[in-house]
């Protein structure tokens, strides 16, 4: 926890330095915020929500696409639930282009694209161990964001993960629109360019104004 107020004139809750490589999570109020820093720069870090009240109503990686109508997210976008409820928005954000397709890291994908994986660490497992702290499980894990993860499409259809573009000290901003549970893992990718091939820590601040 950090002495100092980092966001001036808000009432800070939590302000946690997520360590590489780890998972995190906590639950938000209706219209408090979470501000997600990626200290070092180009660091994925996944993400899914689910509603406080009915984790069954949780993020829906193709309701959000659809009701941006873009596959990536940036300021002025929202995260939208299986049932096509409002579930947080992205308010400020110093980046851009966040991933919605690509999905997490395993240690079983790993395995099939490059022979190896990462000591066992992925972000399927992070998930998986974090949201069993709030009665959840692996079922429970479905299609997430990707936020300061770069993935351009190419116009025959094409992706891939470049090379990241998010600087150190880039920031987002997520507003609640309901109660949820935020979940993360700071992805541990070290065999492509996720986590710049070098996982480092992000910071997690839930706030009030």
């Amino acid at each position: 926890m950090s002495s100092d107020n980092p966001i001036p004139g808000a009432t800070v809750i939590e302000d946690t330095v997520v360590p590489a490589r780890e998972p995190w999570s906590a639950r938000i109020g209706k219209g408090a915020y979470l501000r997600l820093v990626d200290l070092e720069g180009r660091q994925a870090i996944d993400f899914l929500c689910y509603s406080a009240g009915d984790p069954a109503d949780r993020y829906n990686a193709a309701n959000t696409i659809k009701l941006n109508g873009n596959i990536y997210l940036g300021k002025g976008t929202s995260l939208w639930s299986v049932r096509a409820r409002r579930m947080m928005t992205i308010v400020e954000d110093t980046c851009g282009f966040h991933d919605t397709l690509y999905g997490c890291c395993s240690v079983e994908i790993d395995d099939v694209r490059f022979g190896r994986n990462n000591d066992g660490r992925g972000c399927q497992g992070n998930f998986e161990t974090e949201l069993a702290r709030h009665g959840l499980g692996p079922k429970d894990v479905v299609a997430n964001i990707n936020f300061f993860m770069y993935v351009p499409v190419e116009g025959s259809g094409d992706l891939a993960i470049a090379p990241g573009i998010s600087k150190p000290g880039d920031y987002l901003d997520l507003r609640a629109d309901m109660d949820v549970l935020a979940v993360l893992s700071n992805c541990p990718e070290a065999l492509n360019e996720a986590a710049g091939r070098n996982p480092t820590p992000i910071r997690a601040i839930v706030y009030s104004r």
